[in-house]
């Protein structure tokens, strides 16, 4: 567990410097420096699920957690690319979160006993959270179809985890819950941060930090599977 601990630490200290050096607009060292954070969630994980019985729920987790190291590098390209080049690095990005956001989903849903209810209200605050977006913001047409089926996706996914510590509250559920909450809170900071028309330093940096500390926990939530 000391190797894990000093993983995390060092992810933390990466995703630290790539905050400051992005805010410095030093986007290529950025993006390797958010690549290797990433990397340290994605170690930590598979970690985690080969030191307890591997299992496929286990192993969804690792893969969505691969997905979203792969998804923290395109995603921040948008700064490196130009124009139309930069939105489809964007674009890229965010599916990339989508397919570990499914993963995650296909991992869950076996779990919990009340999966109708938990995609009503799920799709009910996506539902409502989105028509304020397009409301109040001006959001192009492709980011409109990717964010309703991907913001869908992790409301739904947190709304599941949070059903499933609420009934059968182990370690696990618990810390997985809690980094599925933190993942949507970062990505709520997130839109609201780049559509809003004034991207603001501090929610760039609570977007990012809530968002590493929600994947840490995810990983970290496969350590306590039995």
């Amino acid at each position: 567990m000391n190797t894990v601990i000093i993983l995390a630490i060092i992810g933390i200290c990466f995703q630290r410097t790539f905050i400051s050096v992005e805010h410095k607009e030093q986007y290529v060292a950025a993006d390797i420096l958010k690549g290797m954070a990433a990397l340290m969630f994605v170690i930590i994980g598979f970690m985690g699920y080969s030191s307890v019985s591997t299992n496929d729920f286990g192993l969804k987790i690792v893969i969505g957690l691969i997905f979203g190291m792969i998804g923290d590098i395109v995603m921040n390209l948008r700064f490196v690319l130009k124009d139309g080049a930069g939105q489809k690095a964007f674009l890229a990005g965010i599916f990339a979160f989508l397919i570990g956001h499914v993963l995650y989903l296909a991992a869950l849903i076996p779990l919990t006993g009340h999966l109708v209810v938990c995609i009503i209200i799920g799709a009910i605050i996506a539902a409502g959270l989105l028509a304020y977006i397009f409301k109040t913001m001006d959001v192009k047409k492709a980011f409109k179809i990717f964010g309703i089926f991907y913001l869908g996706a992790v409301i739904i996914m947190t709304v599941i985890a949070l059903d499933i510590a609420f009934f059968c509250p182990t370690t696990h559920n618990v810390v997985y819950a809690v980094g599925a909450v933190l993942f949507t809170a970062s990505d709520i900071i997130l839109i609201f941060n780049t559509f809003s028309g004034t991207t603001k330093y501090s929610l760039r940096f609570a977007n990012l930090t809530l968002y590493y500390f929600g994947q840490l926990a995810i990983a970290l939530s496969l350590f306590y599977l039995n």
